[in-house]
């Protein structure tokens, strides 16, 4: 019988005895060739497809706008203009150019026309409808330019006539010339003014107090009766119960009145007071035009104050209380010596002359 070894222990300070050496075998789910023409056949079929998201973009700017509509002006960038100023006297030919660039990859038919210019409720320029405008859009002319094609990456040039009528007042007439296309308007103001004697002058109207606390504003319109455009500045002027009350000093209104226009604004008031009754004065200066003043007296109160048919008889009772308090505060006190109280000290009787005395009646004591 052969005899038999005992097998060699695993544990640390043991080594394995040598045998033959045996090549590695690799695990059967990782083959060497067959993975990289599998990532290259799955990386082709999604290349399409990582391309798609890329190309979309290209194709949605070229269905948008894709012109533009400005003042021609010449080759230096510094002649820049943001919008058309022109000036003559009645009965005068006035003329212009107006750029379009289309720098899409499709052409572009736009119509040109013009337009009457006004002042929105709010103040802001704006340009009436073709049918609307019977004021300086209408003196404006494109010819037969009214209607021009644009070739892709092209710059168009287009002039055009503004017809003044002999017998124009003299003045500011807003006006605008629109380039539309498909349903897009795009604007460009024309500043136009007649010769003659001009008249800057304006008015401030139906002041109003609304809100509470810092919420507080001053509604009020201003009104240009004169010819030419305004650029306003406006003060608000407080006077309460108890004194001055914080208003705001003169500031820019961000709007450009145009003659004969009417807009409604509304003044913020966060210096508002909580309660009481005040007295506003708003005022109103342009360049060249005189002051325009305006007041109005309103009742703040509280929030969650209920004021119900006694209210404004309580609240005028109240001021008046704190009216003649704040009136004997101011009044000099009783010299010194003087009794005090609520009435003012008696004057002493003026002397009677010995002339003018009464005669004395003498007492005898015997019975008459």
């Amino acid at each position: 019988m052969p005899a038999l070894h005992p097998r060699p222990s695993r544990t640390a300070g043991h080594a394995r005895p040598a045998g033959p050496a045996r090549p590695a075998r690799l695990p059967d789910s990782a083959p060497a060739a067959r993975p990289v023409r599998l990532r290259a056949v799955l990386t082709l079929l999604a290349l399409p497809v990582l391309l798609l998201p890329a190309a979309a973009p290209r194709a949605a700017a070229d269905d948008g706008p894709g012109w533009t509509a400005e003042p021609a002006t010449g080759a230096s960038a510094a002649a820049a203009r943001p919008s058309f100023y022109l000036a003559g006297p009645a009965g005068t030919v006035l003329e212009d150019r107006l750029a379009l660039a289309n720098p899409s990859d499709r052409e572009h038919t736009v119509t040109l026309r013009g337009a009457d210019a006004h002042n929105t409720p709010a103040g802001a320029f704006a340009v009436r409808p073709a049918a609307g405008s019977a004021g300086a859009g209408s003196w404006i002319s494109f010819g037969a330019a009214a209607t021009v094609r644009i070739p892709p990456h092209t710059r168009a040039v287009v002039p055009f006539t503004v017809t003044v009528p002999p017998g124009a007042a003299p003045g500011d007439h807003p006006a605008a010339v629109v380039a539309a296309e498909a349903g897009r308007e795009v604007g460009v103001r024309v500043d136009l003014r007649v010769g003659g004697p001009t008249l800057a002058a304006l008015t401030v109207e139906d002041v109003s107090v609304h809100g509470r606390g810092t919420r507080t504003e001053v509604a009020y319109t201003l009104v240009n009766r004169g010819n030419v455009t305004l650029a306003p500045e406006l003060a608000l002027r407080v006077g309460g119960l108890l004194g001055r009350v914080p208003g705001r000093a003169a500031h820019p209104l961000p709007v450009e009145l145009l003659p004969g226009q009417r807009v409604r604004l509304t003044e913020p008031w966060p210096g508002a007071p909580a309660a009481g009754r005040v007295d506003l004065t708003l005022a109103a200066t342009a360049p060249g035009a005189a002051p325009a003043t305006a007041t109005a007296s309103a009742w703040l109160l509280p929030r969650g104050a209920v004021v119900a048919g006694a209210g404004p008889p309580l609240l005028a009772g109240l001021a008046l209380a704190a009216r003649r308090l704040v009136r004997r505060r101011r009044r000099p006190g009783p010299p010194d010596g003087a009794p005090a109280g609520p009435f003012p000290p008696a004057r002493p009787a003026p002397p009677v002359p010995e002339d003018h005395r009464a005669p004395g009646h003498e007492l005898t004591g015997a019975a008459t």
